[in-house]
């Protein structure tokens, strides 16, 4: 009960830090969640959360790279693969040994290979929290691909070389050429398990669908396991790199979904929906595990008398330094090595300044986290772990350093400008999706017609909601408030009509007065919604309630043909009257095109679903949106080739909007198969 409490309150936690973030923007998600750790830990005395080496490594650290290995930047990496691959493996083992070194030298107590372990974990760098800075900073996309093409090696090569660094502190035994010779086993052996097991997974999938075992959830949950078969099945039978047999594993898996993509889309919009929340939870739950660990640690080490308060903190921010300095000094040399002696072409030669972007994004976040948690607490000996206490909040407090530094110095350092580099398209990926959906507008309203009007109107207004949602994330200031408010006003003066009807009707006697009433309560509900007051929502949606209930009440009156005969009636009468408002917005439609458009939208929407009678003619609606469908999704897969041999888009670009119409397309096969 106790361990199912701590799921619950940690899951709460990662809502409330994105409600947080969503609030305040400037400061990172990662921050946040650590700050929710510590509070847990302060309000919460006897809360702990213990996690054994092995299975820290195979819940968090087997995902988290399989999935950077699912999203392998191939082009970009083949394109700077020069500095991808020193910053991924020479800077790792630079940052290592000279940052081990300089720990030992400035703290005595931690001994040399400890010192080499703290130095090893901290030199892996975490994207993610980079690319949520630079959503608002606008950091360079050569700078972006650089991190992120590292991240996916030096994950792996960080994590073998602390192993090691560890192995060496609880064994007390190291030799060189015996640590050489591991490293490459482990390397190419992970990496070579990581293809191989990887295409057995794959061949297992597909011979159970030419058996015809074709269960798109049975297929997703064989996706979702896949890296913790890989990582268990090499690190446990063959003692080789499970961190880079996931890594590969995740590239073969990414070479494969590209090619089975349309096949397979209701499986793929599965699975990914499925990994983003698995992946939303591994790195939320790892930073905070970081901020419940602060507590613990920071008392441990303010205990030791031989370090002070402000001695400690000066400790992280000279490790923190010192391991962004290497990383600046290397940036720095190796763009110079490679302007001046490899001749490759760039804009610009080398700055101190492309330097200094490329140091501070190396933030550090899940990846040093989860390893430095995983140092165990005993040697072979049964002697404790040497500084452990002291190593955890050192890699808590450069952490928090890198995060702090790239957060306040990054905009300082980027001045506030827009650098396009390797810019290839004119529109970004939320305005292609709106032009796609915009096509679909266009095509239903060609194939118009008496017959399937309702099943168009229906389709427009659904395509219409996704464009509002697009375009409120594209720009959600004032062009959004004012089109709103116009909405609301033309909404309101539409209802000022309905009345106007349905009161003459009362006065030419043509309808009683209950029924009179009855529909004025209806238009004062519908007033009250288009208020967008909350109280007034809640309670329209509560007298929906009760007049649903009220409804089945009714069916057992023995007067219910008699209220049924009511209803019907005044079912016309409403009916007529919207008419008479949708006759009067078209006649009146000018200014605020776009307000007067999507309320007239509105109404064609609501009278047209007013006049099915039967569910018989729902079905063969049903049966045309379904037609409909097929020939919008056609048309926009074709909107896709257009733009891209216009050079509006790039080529992941189309991988995205493919995934995006793939989406749409299994949700309209899944309701025609229920």
């Amino acid at each position: 009960m106790d361990l199912l409490m701590t799921i619950i309150l940690l899951l709460s936690c990662l809502l409330i830090s994105n409600i947080t973030s969503h609030y305040i923007p400037f400061i990172p998600t990662a921050l946040t969640q650590i700050a929710f750790g510590v509070i847990i830990s302060l309000v919460f005395n006897d809360f702990s959360l213990e996690i054994e080496t092995e299975w820290f490594l195979l819940l968090f650290i087997a995902p988290l790279l399989y999935n950077d290995g699912r999203y392998f930047p191939r082009d970009e990496l083949w394109k700077m693969k020069a500095p991808i691959f020193g910053n991924a493996i020479v800077l790792v083992l630079v940052t290592t040994i000279g940052g081990g070194y300089f720990i030992h030298w400035m703290i005595a107590e931690i001994p040399l290979a400890a010192a080499f372990a703290l130095a090893a974990i901290l030199s892996p760098t975490d994207p993610v929290a980079v690319n949520g800075i630079a959503k608002r900073i606008h950091i360079p996309e050569k700078v972006l691909n650089l991190v992120r093409g590292e991240s996916l090696i030096n994950d792996a090569s960080g994590l073998v070389a602390f192993n090691y660094a560890v192995a060496a502190v609880v064994t007390g035994v190291f030799s060189l050429q015996k640590a050489t010779y591991d490293f490459m086993y482990m390397f190419i052996a992970g990496a070579v398990l990581g293809v191989l097991l990887s295409l057995i997974i794959i061949w297992i999938r597909f011979t159970l669908r030419r058996q015809g075992i074709n269960d798109v959830t049975f297929h997703s949950l064989l996706q979702i396991i896949a890296p913790f078969i890989i990582f268990i099945v090499t690190e446990e039978m063959l003692h080789a790199s499970g961190v880079i047999a996931v890594v590969v594993g995740g590239i073969i898996h990414t070479i494969v979904r590209e090619k089975t993509e349309i096949i397979m889309a209701e499986e793929q919009v599965l699975t990914e929906n499925i990994w983003s929340i698995i992946l939303f939870i591994l790195n939320g739950i790892v930073f905070l595990l970081l901020g419940l660990n602060i507590p613990s640690s920071m008392v441990e080490t303010v205990a030791n008398p031989n370090i002070g308060n402000w001695l400690i903190i000066g400790y992280v921010i000279a490790i923190g330094i010192v391991i962004l300095g290497i990383r600046f000094i290397w940036s720095y040399l190796f763009s110079y090595y490679e302007y001046r002696f490899l001749q490759v072409k760039k804009e610009e030669k080398p700055t101190a300044k492309t330097a200094l972007l490329i140091s501070l994004t190396g933030v550090r976040g899940a990846v040093t986290m989860a390893g430095i948690l995983s140092i165990p607490y005993y040697l072979e000996s049964g002697d404790a772990f040497p500084e452990r206490s002291l190593l955890l909040f050192l890699a808590a407090g450069v952490i928090l350093f890198t995060l702090l530094a790239a957060t306040f110095i990054l905009p300082l350092v980027s001045g506030g400008e827009v650098v396009e580099e390797g810019m290839e398209t004119g529109i970004n990926l939320p305005e292609a999706k709106k032009v796609l959906l915009l096509s679909a507008v266009a095509t239903l309203k060609q194939e118009l017609n008496e017959e399937n009007e309702t099943a168009v109107y229906q389709l427009i207004g659904e395509y219409k909601f996704r464009i509002q949602q697009i375009q409120q994330g594209l720009n959600q200031e004032e062009s959004n408030e004012r089109l709103q408010k116009n909405k609301v006003e033309l909404g309101l003066m539409a209802l000022k009509m309905e009345r106007k009807y349905i009161q003459e009707m009362f006065e030419n006697e043509k309808l009683n007065s209950g029924l009179y009433a009855k529909l004025e309560k209806a238009l004062n509900y519908r007033e009250e919604v288009l208020s967008n007051n909350l109280k007034s929502a809640t309670k329209y949606f509560i007298g929906i309630l009760i007049r649903g209930c009220k409804h089945v009440v009714g069916r057992l009156h023995k007067d219910y043909d008699r209220q049924k005969s009511h209803l019907a009636i005044g079912r016309e009468i409403q009916l007529k009257a919207m008419e008479y408002a949708l006759k009067n917005l078209e006649a009146n439609a000018k200014e605020e095109k776009e307000a007067f458009a999507a309320v007239i939208l509105d109404y064609k929407r609501m009278i047209n679903r007013m006049k099915l009678p039967t569910s018989r003619s729902s079905e063969g609606m049903e049966e045309q949106k379904e037609e409909l469908r097929i020939k919008v999704l056609d048309k926009e897969r074709s909107e896709i080739r257009r733009m891209y041999e216009t050079g509006d888009i790039t080529k992941d670009q189309v991988k995205e909007l493919r995934r995006f119409i793939n989406y749409m397309e299994s949700v309209t096969l899944f309701e025609h198969v229920e």
